[in-house]
């Protein structure tokens, strides 16, 4: 089968063409042809929205705007055109899936494929190797492009009071938006993600308490990397989590716009652990998309 992918740039770093580049490389080593302008193909998979519609089109869609501090009607506009016109959506979670249709209504029709990594590509990946880390008992990290709903200043929080007093804490990504004065809190600022595993790889423990994400794969790459995970339960991130990790009881949501800058305080005494885990190893994330795929060929 031959998939033009729509919407996605391979050069990009982002979370969507991150993953966009991992499901091209393993839908080709599977032995499918990928290409990234409309040639001659039998379906396309369109990012969050179409550039075009060029015959059988599913739409992956990561989640949708509803922050009133921005205007979240004109920002869904696309998105919901192309919501309409496709074929089948994709949606990365279960929440996902609940959240656009209470904004959009019924898609014609639609699937839950959560995100997934190369665990071949991260097992090569080798453990950071540091001299300032080896005097920490353990190393717990966090990654993002911060902004106020990643809850910095949380996972800080949960950090100094969770963890044993000889370890520390690496945040890694760009424009952080909490300062932490601390001897046992360090700032890399953005890393590339080979460099993001290696970290992650000598973490014990990666936090990501954000408030309403979607599937965020930096908590995919955390998981597949060993780490065990501390997530906030509102949005899809639990989804992603593993079996054992800790869930923070987060607020429940209406599905109404709101702040989402200012995502409520987390009681870190109110938290459960999971207990089931999906897939997040790429080739049965991809073969799940081929097979949902071939349904409108």
């Amino acid at each position: 089968m031959k998939i033009f992918f729509d919407n996605v740039n391979i050069s990009s770093s982002s979370g969507p063409n991150s993953f966009g580049k991992r499901l091209i490389n393993e839908m080709r080593r599977m032995g499918h042809k990928t290409c990234l302008t409309p040639e001659n193909h039998d379906v396309q998979l369109s990012f969050i929205t179409m550039n075009q519609k060029t015959g059988p089109t599913a739409l992956r869609l990561d989640g949708i705007y509803f922050n009133t501090r921005q205007d979240w009607t004109s920002q869904n506009r696309l998105i919901q055109a192309s919501f309409k016109a496709a074929d089948l959506v994709i949606y990365q979670s279960s929440f996902n899936k609940a959240l656009c249709e209470q904004f959009f209504g019924n898609p014609k029709s639609s699937i839950i494929i959560n995100n997934g990594t190369c665990l071949e590509t991260i097992r090569n990946i080798p453990r950071l190797s540091s001299s300032i880390l080896d005097g920490f008992s353990e190393v717990w990290s966090c990654a993002s492009s911060w902004r106020p709903h990643k809850r910095l200043r949380e996972n800080v929080r949960y950090f100094l009071e969770k963890a044993p007093e000889d370890s520390c804490l690496i945040i890694a990504g760009e424009n952080p938006d909490y300062s932490a004065d601390h001897p046992r809190v360090f700032y890399t600022g953005q890393l590339s993600w080979e460099d993001c595993i290696s970290l992650y790889k000598r973490s014990t423990t990666f936090l990501h308490l954000a408030f309403l994400d979607h599937c965020p794969n930096v908590v995919v790459d955390a998981r597949a990397s060993g780490c065990k995970l501390v997530v906030a339960s509102s949005g899809g991130t639990k989804e992603i989590a593993a079996i054992g990790d800790v869930i923070i009881d987060d607020l429940e949501w209406d599905f109404k716009p709101l702040d989402l800058y200012s995502p409520p305080t987390l009681d870190f005494s109110k938290s459960f652990q999971k207990t089931n885990e999906v897939d997040i190893d790429i080739q049965v994330v991809a073969t799940k998309y081929i097979d949902a795929l071939q349904l409108l060929t």
